[in-house]
């Protein structure tokens, strides 16, 4: 049954790509590559969902099918009630898109001439333009750049950059290709603490791809995770973590070189000198295990590492073996 509410909706999509290789002097061979194999699902309205899984899973090609540049192999593809491939230029007014390491800004041009051709491109009416213009240059910190041209921004403020650019047109899907990929931690929290920002006052949808686990974290309530083309899991992070039974990393630095901690809650992993890993379940809170390593042992730091997507879906696939 399909939903109403549902702004994006795929089902039983496919899209599979014919590869040839060359297998002698003379001879070429065809062979079939399925990238997305059978997926179904639906996003809501204002939902933030996190998309999910290794390299070469599907996840881009996805994206690229629901913004049109891709024409699925078969199933049925809607995006705000449109096919993305037969309208591409109609639903361009209704979507945003960062694609990662691509940028859709004007390379040689300053940043706010980028802008201002967006401005144009899209119609934006003036008053609008300065009014989201203004709040991305605010939260996005993106004041300093405005004249800066585009090939001498870091990949951080290029990615901030494009993003602002995505959204100067008010639309209701913004598809997130790892958007804090390059950032620094202040700026990793403010492109978070904006998108945030962004669902909780305008309602945008945002499909997000990512492979830093504290952007989903921090943003997503729903995370499906795609594998060799098909959709192997849909529901909350949580729940991810409980079916693969992942664990995060508490990296410990103790002032001297001491017998592996101790501790309720974990277990030590490896040993380096006096550094060393514990491991402790991913759903667990890391403030308890810090507190009593730090109450037992002479501590000089530590930090706790997120699991790689990788690893999540290698111990999912484990457990259901």
């Amino acid at each position: 049954m399909v939903d109403r509410d549902a702004l994006i909706s795929l089902d039983g999509v496919e899209k599979v790509f014919d590869v040839r290789r060359r297998v002698s002097l003379m001879r070429r061979e065809k062979r079939q590559v399925r990238a997305v194999d059978g997926i179904s699902f639906e996003v809501r309205r204002g939902e933030v969902v996190g998309y999910i899984g290794p390299n070469g899973a599907g996840k881009s090609t996805t994206v690229k099918m629901l913004t049109g540049i891709l024409t699925p192999s078969g199933g049925r593809l809607r995006v705000a009630g449109i096919d993305p491939s037969r309208e591409r230029m109609r639903l361009a007014h209704r979507i945003g898109v960062v694609f990662g390491q691509r940028t859709t800004l004007w390379w040689d041009l300053p940043l706010k001439d980028s802008y201002g051709l967006m401005r144009r491109m899209y119609r934006i009416p003036a008053a609008r333009y300065a009014e989201n213009l203004e709040r991305c240059v605010e939260r996005l910190d993106l004041g300093a750049l405005l004249d800066v041209p585009v090939r001498q921004l870091s990949l951080g403020q290029r990615m901030r950059g494009d993003i602002a650019a995505a959204l100067l047109h008010d639309p209701e899907v913004l598809y997130l290709d790892e958007p804090t990929i390059g950032l620094d931690v202040v700026s990793k929290a403010k492109v978070r603490g904006f998108l945030r920002q962004l669902n909780e006052e305008l309602g945008t949808t945002v499909l997000l791809t990512t492979h830093d686990l504290q952007d989903i974290e921090q943003l997503c309530e729903r995370v499906m995770v795609i594998d060799h083309g098909r959709l192997m899991y849909d529901g909350t992070l949580g729940g991810l973590h409980s079916v693969g039974e992942s664990e995060r990393t508490l990296v410990v630095d103790l002032e001297r070189e001491l017998a592996p901690i101790e501790v309720d809650g974990a277990r030590v992993v490896k040993v380096d000198g006096a550094r060393q890993w514990l491991a402790f379940p991913a759903g667990a809170s890391a403030a308890p295990l810090v507190a009593a390593v730090a109450e037992r042992y002479p501590l000089l730091d530590l930090s706790v590492r997120e699991p790689d997507i990788e690893d999540v879906i290698a111990r999912m696939y484990a457990g259901r073996g």
